[in-house]
């Protein structure tokens, strides 16, 4: 953050607005729906400035994810610490995705967007969506268990996994608190490492926009906002459910926990931006990290909750695949009972476990379940391509507010919150700095098991 020398100690020079990351990012947008629109070819042409961002960014979320678990559960100290955070996260994960299943399931049987358009499966290209099933049917829950486990220490970063990193950031973590005095001096080293890598992740994404430009111009030329048209109905009730799921049952559990989801939103629209720009809410997860440390959530709840919540808490996701199950059985004239439907949620819940927050995996662990409920036509699924793209975006923008949230909520749950931090934050009175946060042994906020100013 830059600071006016004559505004007084503390006060942030105010930038011009065309400086602003989120104002860039939605000017970006739009200029990339603009060419993508009425220069399809060259819309698509550019899909390589989007690809290109993400994997920047997903070349920095190993080192990220590994030095701020590592460095937090070293400040905790003991393991007592690192379980309970572990089984609270969980539970809040399983609850809520749970939840979110359930509210695409009751909204698909309310609104019916699939009724009447009488599909007959015969006449749809099982070819069009094999790709997706052949990766769905490698999706199995003994298959996703053993994918954790990485084959070396160092291919967890090399693969970019992120559950792979996770489990070893973990296991180091432990033997860092087992070790105890003698591990010290790592643990500088990965707080000076840290503060580089943070400084890296403020580099990158100045380059924001323009991964938000040419992945939206790919969206627009390939796809055309014509195919959003032909399955709007589909399309409204996703984005109005999904926007339901976040302002009312998340503001709710916000409200509960002492604090406006509007504000944590407004808080968070940059990163919220750059993931509708981008359709994939991994883009923004070094920057969710990093600003939810400096609202005052403690580092090792943050190094837990948000890496974890990319694989078990995708409330989107879970939305998406209840609602488009459904909508491809009513399109097909396909009924189901309340027992298949009750079979469906409960093997979706399964399936939505690993999907990453990256484009097209909601759609991979739609394949992963309707695979497994043979009585809806798998080649359904055909119907909805079109729009997936425009709707990944709203998935990878609910998944991202939900894990905000969860960082938040598990925080109060372990005192490890700096209420009066974070509510300044909220407020916009203490705007916080996300070039380089102050890595040390002692997380930002509060320790686990001292006292919050809640």
């Amino acid at each position: 953050m830059q600071f006016n020398p004559q505004a007084g100690a503390g006060t942030p020079a105010r930038k011009p607005f065309y400086r602003v990351l989120y104002i860039q990012v939605i000017m970006a947008i739009i200029l990339g729906a603009v060419i993508g629109h009425f220069w399809p070819q060259l819309g698509a042409d550019l899909k390589p400035l989007g690809d290109a961002f993400i994997k920047l960014v997903k070349m920095i979320i190993a080192p990220v994810i590994f030095i701020t678990i590592v460095t937090g559960l070293a400040g905790m100290g003991d393991l007592k610490g690192v379980g309970s955070v572990a089984g609270k996260a969980f539970g809040y994960f399983f609850v809520f995705s749970t939840l979110a299943l359930v509210v695409g399931l009751i909204v698909a049987n309310v609104v019916q967007p699939g009724t009447g358009m009488n599909i007959d499966p015969a006449t749809l290209d099982p070819a069009a969506v094999q790709g997706y099933a052949a990766k769905a049917h490698e999706s199995t829950l003994t298959g996703f268990m053993m994918e954790i486990i990485p084959t070396t220490l160092i291919s967890a970063f090399t693969e970019g996994n992120i559950l792979q990193v996770l489990f070893v950031a973990i296991l180091f973590g432990v033997g860092v608190i087992l070790v105890g005095e003698p591990a010290k001096p790592v643990i500088r080293l990965f707080e000076a490492a840290g503060q580089i890598i943070f400084r890296v992740v403020d580099i990158l994404m100045k380059l924001a926009p323009i991964g938000a430009f040419g992945a939206f111009a790919f969206t627009i030329g390939k796809y055309g906002i014509g195919s959003v048209m032909n399955l709007a109905e589909l399309v409204l009730t996703f984005y109005i459910t999904s926007a339901i799921f976040v302002l009312v049952i998340l503001g709710a559990v916000a409200r509960v926990n002492g604090f406006s989801i509007l504000a944590l939103i407004r808080y968070l629209k940059e990163e919220i931006l750059l993931v509708l720009g981008t359709s994939s809410s991994e883009s923004a997860l070094p920057r969710l990290m990093e600003k939810m440390e400096k609202a005052g959530c403690a580092r090792p709840v943050v190094g837990m909750v948000v890496p974890t919540g990319y694989s078990f808490n995708l409330d989107g996701t879970n939305i998406y695949m209840t609602l488009a199950a459904l909508f491809i059985a009513q399109a097909t004239n396909t009924d189901l009972t309340l027992g298949q439907q009750l079979t469906l949620l409960a093997v979706a819940m399964l399936s939505s476990k690993g999907a990453a927050g990256v484009t097209g995996a909601g759609f991979i662990t739609l394949a992963a379940t309707l695979s497994v409920v043979p009585s809806v036509p798998l080649a359904g699924m055909a119907l909805i391509l079109g729009v997936d793209r425009f709707m990944s975006e709203c998935r990878s923008i609910t998944n991202f507010i939900g894990n905000a949230v969860a960082t938040v909520v598990v925080s109060r749950w372990e005192n490890a919150l700096d209420k009066e931090q974070f509510d300044a934050v909220m407020k916009g009175s203490a705007a916080p700095a996300v070039a380089a946060p102050a890595l040390s042994g002692a997380p930002a906020g509060l320790r686990l098991g001292e006292a919050s100013a809640d």
